[in-house]
């Protein structure tokens, strides 16, 4: 049995088997029989080697005899931990968690050629009005020895604007009601035909080219210049002032328009084609009705450009108008008047522009840019 325990260890774990245990009993009372020191020793390295586990992944480890017989302290028992139920929260996802969600477009302020809102769009308006009136109001404050600005040269807005019915006397509601009659001749003569030809003109290329001289020419005459021409072929009677609206303007109706024609896509064209429609039918139901939005555009400026031009001729020699409102009181020292005339033109463009704007948005709906 000595033999057996001083057995050298070959580096192997060793495997309990069925003669494991009887052996280590008879070690444990021989230990209790012989008080001899060796034999003690021998027994308790039997126990030991019977102790060691089995070296195999499935086999669980069991208490060795000594274990047994030598009782061991008791642990102390840990208190047994509680699963606590997760708490239900009712808070929803975060929308910024979201990786579906597109990122947000920045305010129209801090992005190119947005158009702001139309209520921003009016209070900017009113706004750049105000600081303009209140220039104005601060710069003729106070008595007239005491202005920043002489009375002779610049009004107060008050004495400006008391002098409306003193303006009003001198027959303000017929000289624009006379003003209106010329724009409105002139202009109407200048859509017929600058319409006209130019859709020809965009249509037919070689019509265009024909044409392109004399647009050019009629483009660069000064305005100064077509008053004493018109002067000098239609007298100074009331065809002469709306002759000179329809050639100041006639030349740029027609570039719009040939313009407006251009832009329209090949493909309706090539479309109505394909389906047999004649030119007249292509022109009359497809480039004309896409061009029109864009056309009238241009009448629209065309408008206010011809109420300003007016005012040259009727100065020189219209005997009612607004232009010869103005004059009147020029040499009058009305200068109230003068300023006050030119809020009416102001307003009347302003007006006419709204009218038609209106109009235009109404009759093409499917244009968002207008």
């Amino acid at each position: 049995m000595t033999d057996d325990a001083n057995k050298p260890d070959d580096g192997k774990a060793p495997v309990r088997d069925a003669q494991a245990q009887p052996a280590a009993t008879k070690a444990v009372e021989a230990a209790k029989s012989v008080e001899d020191k060796a034999a003690k020793d021998a027994a308790l390295a039997a126990l030991e080697a019977a102790d060691k586990p089995v070296a195999t992944a499935e086999a669980k480890p069991e208490k060795s005899l000594l274990d047994k017989a030598l009782p061991l302290p008791a642990k102390k028992a840990e208190p047994a931990k509680v699963a606590t139920p997760a708490k239900k929260t009712d808070a929803k996802p975060d929308p910024e968690d979201d990786p579906n969600k597109l990122p947000e477009a920045p305010p129209w302020w801090k992005t190119l050629r947005a158009d702001p809102p139309a209520h921003i769009s009016a209070l900017l308006g009113i706004g750049l009005i105000a600081v303009i009136f209140l220039f104005w109001w601060f710069v003729t404050r106070g008595a007239p020895t005491d202005r920043i600005v002489s009375p002779s040269k610049v009004p107060s807005p008050g004495e400006v604007f008391s002098s409306f019915g003193r303006l009003m006397d001198r027959s303000l509601i017929d000289g624009i009601l006379a003003t209106l009659e010329r724009v409105f001749k002139g202009v109407g003569l200048a859509a017929l035909i600058g319409i006209s030809v130019g859709v020809l003109a965009a249509s037919h290329r070689g019509v265009g080219a024909t044409m392109a001289p004399l647009v050019i020419f009629l483009r660069s005459v000064p305005m100064g210049a077509l008053i004493p021409l018109t002067l000098m072929l239609f007298s100074d009677g009331e065809k002469q002032k709306w002759m000179f609206i329809f050639l100041a303007i006639v030349p740029f109706v027609f570039s719009d328009t040939v313009k407006a024609i251009s832009i329209v896509p090949e493909r309706y064209v090539e479309t109505a084609q394909t389906l047999g429609a004649s030119r007249w039918q292509i022109i009359r139901k497809v480039l004309l009705p896409l061009a029109l939005p864009d056309i009238l555009t241009s009448l629209r400026f065309q408008l206010g450009l011809a109420l300003g031009y007016i005012m040259l001729v009727e100065i020189i020699n219209a005997p009612r108008g607004i232009g010869a409102l103005f004059l009147g009181s020029e040499r009058q020292g009305l200068f109230e008047h003068t300023y006050l005339l030119l809020f009416v033109v102001a307003l009347i463009a302003f007006t006419l522009d709204l009218v038609l704007r209106t109009l235009q948005r109404g009759m093409f709906a499917w244009r968002k840019d207008l």
